[in-house]
């Protein structure tokens, strides 16, 4: 017997029934030959750990624009913490584990520089295409972008959960709802700490029912949000919090977006430069495609598209750089 036909029948023993197994795995882009050794989801995730626009996380914003410190969060290690949570979720609750890793570590692949006022400002400029969205564009990363344009030909699954993980979405997948769930937590509560670290906010200033709820130390918050996640999915077809939770929840949510993300915050306020950045790019590169390497095939062809796809790519420091070397006058001296 194979090792991954071994794992497949462990699968079959563990899982509970309305979990995703692997051997039943949705189809590819196009067809390859099944692993000796490890499941299908099990690939998936190792294709997505490999990948280029994987690396390139590490060099993304997550909130704080271009922190001098080491220890803000950066898109990758918000990709690791949401693994990390939607993983222990997911073996508790008997789901599909190497399912939900591979979800969450793909989950950003296609996320702006800059965080969210790199997707903001994208948004703006393609609006009139019907604007620019970082889950969508993950998705385009695995189909399209990702192997010199094959694209990493994952399954039906890690596409469908990587795709629908905004809070707005519904996954199809038990394993996409919890890394769905699993983004929210990692986000609020790793937010909230570089907040505190950056003297933006205090532990005092937090809302104090929510805080009541959920406890006052970072470690507090997430273990209250995923031992209330296991007991309140337990045996249900969802993935849910309890009310009391979800509103503590909501209500730290509600509370970054006015007093951390808004743009009026002083933590924000170094983002108008690169929404200016973003745009001046965006202009340029429309006028001189030809600076671009991109593949002549059917999914490359749209000249916004071709441009969207490079700027949503970049890491910061490759957008800065790209815009001190095209406008920016070299030193003589």
């Amino acid at each position: 017997m194979l090792y991954r036909e071994r794992q497949e029948q462990l699968e079959r023993q563990i899982l509970v029934p309305y979990a995703s197994f692997s051997d039943q795995a949705g189809p590819r882009d196009y067809p390859i030959e099944k692993c000796d050794i490890r499941t299908e989801y099990q690939r998936d995730r190792d294709r997505i750990l490999h990948c280029k626009a994987f690396r390139r996380l590490k060099h993304k914003t997550q909130v704080f624009l271009a922190p001098e410190g080491d220890h803000y969060r950066t898109r990758l290690t918000h990709t690791l913490e949401v693994s990390q949570i939607a993983r222990t979720i997911s073996r508790a609750l008997r789901l599909n584990e190497d399912l939900t890793e591979a979800i969450a570590l793909g989950h950003d692949l296609g996320h702006t520089p800059f965080g969210h006022a790199g997707e903001r400002t994208l948004d703006n400029l393609v609006k009139d295409r019907g604007g620019f969205s970082h889950n969508e564009q993950s998705l385009r990363v695995v189909k399209y972008l990702e192997n010199n344009g094959k694209g990493l030909n994952l399954t039906a699954e890690v596409k469908d959960g990587i795709v629908n993980h905004r809070t707005a979405c519904t996954p199809n997948t038990m394993e996409g709802k919890v890394v769905r769930l699993s983004d929210k937590i990692a986000y609020i509560n790793h937010d909230i700490d570089d907040a505190i670290t950056a003297g933006v906010l205090t532990i005092e200033d937090l809302p104090k029912e929510a805080i009541k709820q959920l406890g006052r130390s970072h470690g507090q918050r997430i273990d209250s949000m995923v031992r209330d996640v296991v007991l309140s999915s337990e045996g249900l077809k969802d993935v849910i919090m309890s009310k009391g939770v979800k509103d503590a929840t909501n209500e730290l949510r509600t509370f970054l977006f006015e007093n951390v993300y808004a743009e009026s915050t002083a933590a924000k306020q170094e983002e108008k430069k690169a929404d200016k950045m973003i745009e001046v790019l965006f202009d340029y590169y429309n006028n001189n495609l030809g600076e671009l390497a991109y593949s002549d095939d059917e999914n490359h062809q749209d000249r916004i598209q071709i441009v969207v796809d490079y700027i949503s790519g970049m890491t910061d420091s490759f957008a800065i750089n790209n815009f001190k070397r095209i406008f920016i006058p070299k030193s003589f001296i």
